[in-house]
């Protein structure tokens, strides 16, 4: 089997325990006057789950196959070929951004994910990179916590009230 199907089966395995989890598990500890809502907290990750094991199974039994490979596909024999550490790097950016957003605080977090990741992937113009980063930060916060209402804490812990 080639390696597109073992990463769809892969995925496929986390689709089903995800929809397990949305269809079985999520709407359990729902208070009364929520059940009586069209839309409940699992709508989304039961739309989500369904569409990734149909996506997963197309891919594992081969109704999105062609002709043969195309210079465009990833040709996993030739691996040293493509830029491993930089995904790697990414990854390891996503990892320490999310341990880092609660003591660091959204803002400091997200604007050294951005820029750091932005460096990684290749940019260079520092007076365009900088404020293109602090726009988005600040954006996302402003509309994360006063538009959806949502708190994030902006500033480290020190910084702020403590909350």
């Amino acid at each position: 089997m080639a390696l597109d199907r073992w990463l769809a089966l892969a995925i496929l395995a986390i689709a089903l325990i995800y929809g397990y989890t949305a269809f079985f598990t999520m709407d359990a500890g729902l208070p009364p006057f929520m059940r009586r809502n069209p839309v409940w907290p699992s709508t989304f990750p039961k739309i989500l789950s369904v569409l990734a094991v149909l996506t997963a199974l197309a891919i594992v039994l081969g109704f999105e196959k062609s002709d043969g490979p195309k210079a465009s596909e990833i040709n996993y024999r030739r691996l040293q070929d493509y830029k491993i550490g930089q995904a790697l790097t990414l990854l390891g950016l996503m990892v320490a951004y999310a341990l880092l957003l609660r003591p660091a605080g959204f803002l400091p977090a997200t604007t050294g994910f951005l820029a750091i990741g932005a460096m990684v992937l290749g940019e260079r113009r520092f007076h365009i990179l900088i404020p293109v980063v602090l726009i988005a930060a600040v954006g996302i916060w402003y509309l994360v916590q006063q538009v959806l209402g949502i708190y994030l804490r902006p500033w480290p812990f020190f910084l702020g009230n403590g909350a």
